[in-house]
């Protein structure tokens, strides 16, 4: 069924010439000299609206917000041979899906009608399939090395025993001690965070044990410390390794039997809390250093070891639509190109760094598609390197040489159909030209 769309523009001429260009894609275009003319009619009939802003009697900014109201998910992209940033400010905030300035070619404007339509039926699909559903963070991915690392979760979930979170900054071990909690029988009990690093060693001991009214300068009134307030629960000690050698051994004698003593105190309080502790140094190397103690080391019974970012690639674009939707941002599409320039980069900052790139490219970039050039420099910069790097297997791993190698033979057996390749693989079209393009893989016979 063709796309139906609606094109207003006072100048004639101009209607007539997005007429011709757009029927050349086959689309069915209806055309109107006049926004007020056109609100007469119903819009709900068209996948489509294109609007010049610069029109006698009401703009095209006036018209978009007719449509906002009658019609708030249909598309409008916006054209003027005035564009301005506030224009274009003024335009993207009222609602408008994308915006062009004359004059433009046909394929320009062939091309951006498209790309709105695609985002468009791609919104539509997930809202019959996935319906939006609030719930708290939590930690994603399928690859085979994150699927691990959830079996490891389960397995001390609901156990008592102490866990030491590794990994690097950003790879989620705050959200790796909530999910401990909330998959154990104290998930109804508090969850008590502690940034170490944060908090002043003199304090970070007061916040921890509590205080006595009197006790120092300043302690108006008893204070209960966190430890306490998390009875039945579970603490999390974020940068454990930023605490003090002293502070450390007051903690390692409270892990050992769970006696608290408030600042100014005598009295001791036995407290039944489970301890998880996150550490972004390399413990083994602050011990070495001695400024961690091997005997507080000790009393973590488990130590767990979040993967970085760059060691479970094939998790990016699940992880990009998730972060899509909790920004509000739900119907954006990645480009295939820009979606192989996210997968190939290394993300040294993790999914924290994944974050500030995907925040700073949906504030800067078109609102319906992030295209490789919507990207931060350095990623343009790692495109050029790409095409220029013919060794791509030096710093593959075993398993990705072999999955490598299965690829390639198989898209010599189907003569490099990538339809029947993809389908023999058991994988989407979509993903095996990301493995292609990061397998560094080319076809010979017709390069």
């Amino acid at each position: 069924m063709k796309k139906r769309i609606l094109v207003i523009d006072d100048d004639a001429v101009a209607c007539e010439f997005l007429q011709e260009a757009l029927r050349l894609d086959g689309y069915d275009v209806t055309t109107y000299t006049s926004a007020q003319e056109a609100l007469e009619q119903d819009l709900s009939s068209y996948d489509l609206l294109m609007s010049d802003i610069r029109m006698p009697k009401m703009d095209g900014l006036q018209f978009l917000g007719e449509v906002q109201k009658q019609w708030p998910d249909l598309p409008v992209i916006l054209m003027t041979a005035y564009g301005s940033l506030e224009t274009t400010m003024e335009a993207i905030s009222l609602g408008a899906w994308d915006y062009i300035s004359k004059p433009f070619s046909p394929e320009d404007c062939r091309t951006i009608v498209k790309k709105v339509l695609d985002v468009r039926e791609l919104r539509e699909k997930r809202m019959k399939l996935q319906p939006e559903i609030t719930e708290e963070p939590k930690l994603i991915g399928s690859s085979a090395l994150m699927v691990d690392f959830y079996k490891q979760i389960a397995r001390i979930a609901d156990a008592s025993a102490s866990v030491l979170i590794e990994g690097e900054s950003g790879t989620g071990k705050e959200l790796t001690a909530r999910s401990l909690h909330s998959m154990s029988s104290r998930r109804d009990k508090p969850f008590v965070v502690v940034h170490c690093g944060a908090i002043p060693d003199n304090l970070l001991e007061s916040e921890l044990f509590g205080y006595e009214k009197g006790s120092f300068t300043g302690a108006s009134h008893q204070h209960t410390g966190l430890l306490e307030s998390a009875e039945g629960g579970t603490v999390f000690l974020d940068e454990i390794t930023e605490m003090s050698t002293a502070l450390q051994g007051k903690f390692l004698r409270f892990m050992q039997n769970g006696e608290v003593r408030r600042i100014g105190s005598h009295e001791v309080h036995h407290v039944a809390v489970r301890v998880l502790a996150a550490a972004n140094k390399n413990i083994d190397e602050e011990v070495n250093n001695g400024h961690f103690r091997l005997d507080l080391l000790y009393r973590f019974i488990v130590r767990l070891r979040v993967p970085p970012l760059r060691e479970h690639k094939e998790d990016i674009p699940l992880l990009i639509e998730s972060l899509l939707k909790k920004f509000g941002y739900p119907n954006v599409r990645i480009s295939v190109e820009a979606m192989e320039l996210l997968i190939s980069y290394d993300w040294p900052g993790n999914v924290r760094e994944m974050e500030n790139i995907l925040q700073q490219t949906l504030l800067l970039s078109p609102f319906a598609v992030i295209l490789p050039e919507n990207l931060p420099t350095r990623f343009q910069q790692q495109e050029e390197s790409v095409k220029s790097d013919t060794d791509v297997t030096g710093d593959l791993s075993p398993l990705e040489i072999a999955e490598r190698e299965k690829i390639l033979q198989t898209l010599q057996a189907t003569l490099w159909n990538q339809s029947k390749a993809a389908q023999i693989l058991d994988i989407d079209r979509k993903t095996l030209r990301l493995k292609i393009r990061r397998y560094g893989l080319v076809n010979e016979k017709n390069p």
